[in-house]
């Protein structure tokens, strides 16, 4: 988790930087071509495909769609945000997730867990600080991609074992990529493409590759209580590059909104390891004849 949220965050500060230059879908269609050509390569050397119809599965299909959402609209809130903000606005997604799989999953969620849930939206509205015509676009993009996000780390836990992570990571990138080439025509057109952001968008689709692998890898195989809060070591990776690379500082709201939005997060998982420790423990009392 922790090696998936540096990489996801380089990858961040990378695409960041081309956004005033290139268009969202080329943006995404560059990255996601070179990523596809990764991820082919290494699936193809370690037999890792497997068959077409596996991405019918609803679970796989959702990803996808899910996946695609949350990409479209992340970079674009990175085009129209500061970085630092754009990632701890991101760091909802655990309280996000829980959400989810209270609503749609059925799973049971205390008076506790909620309350740990609407603190950290709080705490996200005051990162965003919404002005008095209400929320701007940027915003809307950035919730939006929580969302997405949320429900395909929803979806990656419903997932055959038997699939790889390799497919699922190759299943994503190439839908990324042709989602986008058909998205170029409605959103400028192609741009040229300097050296300088072809470079960027090369190391980007390599961290991207190392991000997918290790995020899905952590989310079917690793204990959820105990990975979950490394997620927000990309904070430290976001502040450090927001103010090194882009020159961003961050105020005391937004310092309040992240340390709000941490410690929600982290009292819930707090709060979901105890939930499944004591279930564990009434599961193996031993029962009266």
């Amino acid at each position: 988790m922790v090696i998936a949220m540096a990489s996801f965050t380089c990858n961040d500060a990378f695409v960041k930087s081309v956004t005033g230059e290139l268009p969202v879908a080329q943006i995404m269609f560059v990255r996601g071509a070179m990523t596809t050509a990764i991820v082919l390569a290494i699936a193809l050397w370690m037999g890792a495909l497997a068959p077409l119809r596996s991405i019918l599965q609803p679970a796989m299909a959702l990803r996808v769609v899910a996946e695609i959402v949350a990409s479209l609209t992340y970079i674009s809130a990175l085009g129209a945000m500061p970085f630092a903000n754009t990632v701890s606005i991101l760091q909802a997604l655990p309280l996000a997730v829980t959400l989810g799989a209270a609503l749609f999953l059925g799973e049971i969620v205390g008076w506790r867990r909620w309350l740990a849930i609407f603190a950290g939206f709080a705490g996200v509205l005051i990162v965003m600080r919404p002005g008095p015509e209400g929320f701007s676009m940027a915003s809307f993009f950035v919730v939006a991609s929580v969302i997405g996000a949320a429900t395909r780390d929803l979806c990656t836990r419903r997932i055959r074992r038997d699939i790889s992570s390799l497919f699922i990571s190759l299943t994503t990138a190439v839908s990324l990529t042709l989602t986008s080439a058909l998205l170029i025509p409605v959103t400028g057109g192609w741009q040229p493409l300097s050296g300088e952001a072809f470079f960027k968008l090369a190391g980007a689709s390599a961290l991207l590759f190392v991000g997918y692998q290790t995020i899905v890898f952590a989310m079917r195989v690793g204990d959820i209580s105990f990975v979950a809060p490394f997620r927000y070591t990309s904070l430290l990776w976001a502040l450090t590059i927001g103010f090194l690379v882009f020159a961003e500082v961050p105020d005391l709201w937004m310092i309040a909104g992240v340390a709000i939005i941490v410690a929600s997060g982290l009292y819930t998982f707090y709060r979901e390891n105890r939930r499944r420790v004591k279930g564990v423990a009434q599961a193996c009392e031993p029962r009266s004849p």
